[in-house]
């Protein structure tokens, strides 16, 4: 059989990103061509500012060396710029003169530093902020200059300007808005900002329009709008980003913006596509990491014959350091927004904004201490109900160790690349891992844009130092193995087993009949890996009218018994069932984690609702849940007790989480919505 050929237009993070994705899928699948134009083997451009303040060399921030390409077989070719694609006879046409052919094409072109319509911009002196020659521009230019301007006060200007600062220049910043990084901060948090920035010795000028950019043969200054000047020996452009679409325009194919793609990243042509900053999905155009990977993810998925979600879009969201500070922003800050959170700390410096609309988290804001960012994204994401924000209001300051105690195993650290902080933790433990650098080598977390770094270290301390539950040694499944239920778990979910036999023996089994206990676990775990590899069905539009679950149409780690009570005064035994309901005057309330055997637990709420198929809804999520992450043959009452009420309340009063459960509980195997009479 013929291997295909696989051509990616683009060396940068998306595109290498992709073709990450694909060789993990199905390494071996592709013969693979990556075109780039830069002299250099995949980098981090978002760190580039570190390049330039002098601390960090180009290696450093290196993603795939040239031994990475080499491993698997990737035909590199370097400073060669793509400019046409002939569609029908799947060839790649180079400015070389050399030919690339394709079975599959993936156009990453990225984007190119936007350039103003200014006279005088090509004058020599003037400069954008975009690649590693732009970095080495700056650098030269700063051993013979003494002043520079950067035009723009967004991220990508302050970055540049605090750059410029290390250097050794005087930096003056020059933005068209009245406060900083008006896209990501509000007013207030940006005057923070600005306040901690001119300390540091950079100097603003604020709501200018440069006019004209002066000076003989080299840029001398800025002319603005209003007749006053800026003189400057250095003129830097960070004033945004063009998608580079030309070989698109060249070739036939859609653009607008950038590169007109559908849900699965396809072009207009068959077997052609785009992803990063130079594709436009819906009408948007992103510019961020954690977007880019999403659709390379997707795309990945697609070229390997993998089952996929479509891609509907992102969250904008940056988590980053300006200048040494700490900034979030996420979502919608301005415009027709309620805040429903707003908290100001002058002697920390730290400042907090929640905003909602329609009673859910709409966006928000932190500076100073972002530790909270990744969970206000995921409430984002599934647009939690406002009330969410009760549970921990002023005083909730305790900076990262605090939060990364708080957080669950399967919330999200690194949301550039999808890493939990259970993974993390696993990584540490079974590596013994010791520094942030050695993580970010092995999950990838914090090895994007960086801003989870302190979050990241606040994980490692917590295991290294034994807080929440990061130390605790495995405890083996059973006499067999040594392997406890999470690693299982994760080993199944990564390959393939024809049956329970050839698991225990691809897992170092010491018996190859296993026991009584493992040869339970072992199946039960294998059945979920297989259920969540099916696609999800939607959630039937039916009635929940009775609450029992039959252990022989739906695998349970453990048998359950519920209750249902209709009366509040006759509560029956609800209260030491697993899973029960009781009527009382305000609506239904469920319970869940009762034992009436030794020992002898009480049930705990979860919820009061108002309406019987609500309360029965949220129970069978919360049987779902229970399914998902208890151990094989762990009761609920110890699962309760071990993942803790609170964040299994916040998982299940969400409303899109509880329709994502029942809906993988109706598509599980055998398993059918059957409730019967008690």
């Amino acid at each position: 059989m013929t291997t295909r050929k696989l051509a990616v237009i683009g060396n940068g993070m998306a595109g290498v990103r992709c073709v990450e994705e694909i060789d993990r899928l199905s390494p071996g699948a592709f013969e693979i061509t990556i075109i780039g134009d830069e002299p250099h083997p995949n980098y981090n451009r978002i760190m580039l500012s570190k390049v330039l303040q002098g601390d960090t060399s180009i290696s450093d921030i290196t993603i795939n060396d040239f031994a990475w390409y080499k491993e698997r077989g990737i035909r590199l070719l370097l400073g060669e710029k793509a400019v046409r694609v002939d569609s029908a006879g799947k060839n790649v046409y180079l400015e070389s003169g050399r030919t690339v052919p394709y079975d599959e094409l993936i156009l990453a072109t990225g984007s190119s530093a936007f350039v103003p319509s200014i006279p005088g911009i090509r004058k020599s002196g003037v400069t954008a902020f975009r690649n590693i020659k732009d970095c080495e521009t700056m650098i030269e230019a700063s051993e013979s200059y003494r002043r520079a301007a950067v035009i723009g006060g967004g991220l990508l200007g302050l970055e540049a300007a605090r750059g410029l600062l290390n250097l050794g220049m005087e930096v003056h910043v020059v933005h068209n808005a009245p406060y900083l990084m008006n896209r990501q901060l509000d007013a207030m948090s940006a005057d923070m900002l600005k306040r901690e920035l001119t300390q540091q010795g950079m100097r603003f000028w604020m709501e200018k329009r440069t006019e004209k950019i002066i000076g003989r043969k080299r840029a001398e200054g800025l002319l603005f709008s209003d007749g006053t000047k800026l003189m400057a020996d250095l003129i830097v452009l960070a004033v945004g980003i063009s998608p580079n679409v030309e070989i698109a325009n060249n070739s036939g194919i859609a653009t607008n913006r950038a590169i007109l793609v559908d849900d699965y990243m396809r072009t207009n042509m068959p077997h052609i596509y785009a992803v990063g900053e130079c594709a436009e999905h819906n009408g948007t155009v992103y510019g961020l990491v954690a977007p880019l990977y999403e659709q390379g993810k997707v795309l990945a998925k697609v070229l390997t014959d993998a089952d996929t979600p479509p891609y509907k879009g992102s969250i904008p969201y940056s988590m980053l350091k300006v200048s040494g500070v700490d900034v979030f922003s996420a979502g919608d800050i301005q415009g027709d927004i309620e805040v429903a959170l707003q908290q100001y700390n002058g002697l920390r410096g730290t400042y907090k904004k929640v905003t909602v609309r329609n009673g859910r988290i709409a966006g928000a804001v932190l500076y100073g201490d972002s530790s909270e960012g990744m969970k206000l994204l995921d409430y984002l994401k599934k647009k939690t109900d406002a009330e969410v924000l009760l549970e921990k209001t002023e005083g909730a300051s305790g900076g990262a160790d605090e939060a990364v105690i708080a957080m669950a195993d399967h919330q999200t650290v690194c949301s550039c690349n999808g890493v939990s902080k259970g993974a993390i933790v696993c990584a540490i433990q079974e590596d013994k891992l010791l520094t942030v650098e050695q993580i970010r080598d092995k999950t990838k977390a914090s090895g994007s844009c960086g801003g989870c770094k302190q979050l990241v270290g606040a994980v490692l301390a917590s295991v290294l130092a034994g807080a929440g539950g990061g130390t605790k040694k495995t405890v083996p499944i059973c006499g067999c193995t040594e392997l406890g239920h999470e690693e299982v778990k994760a080993e199944i979910a990564k390959r393939e087993y024809a049956d329970a036999a050839q698991a225990r023996e691809k897992l170092g089994w010491s018996k190859a009949d296993g026991c009584v206990v493992c040869r339970g676990a072992i199946p039960y775990y294998m059945g979920l890996t297989q259920e969540s590899k099916k696609p999800a069905s939607p959630l039937l539009d039916h009635e929940i009218t009775e609450l029992s679950w039959d252990a022989r149409e739906l695998q349970l780690p453990y048998p359950v018994q519920t209750e249902r009570s209709v009366h509040y005064l006759q509560t029956s035994d609800v209260l030491v069932r697993d899973f029960g309901l009781v009527a009382v005057p305000a609506g239904w309330e469920v319970y869940v984690g009762g034992h009436s055997e030794h020992p002898v637990k009480q049930a705990q709420l979860l919820a009061v609702v108002a309406e019987e198929e609500m309360a029965l809804k949220l129970a069978a999520a919360c049987v779902q849940s229970y399914r998902e992450s208890a151990y094989y043959g762990e009761r609920p009452w110890k699962w309760l007790e071990r993942i803790g009420l609170q964040p299994l309340r916040e998982k299940l009063l969400d409303r899109g989480e509880q329709e994502d459960l029942i809906s993988r509980m109706q598509a599980a195997e055998r398993a059918e919505m059957v409730w019967s009479g008690t």
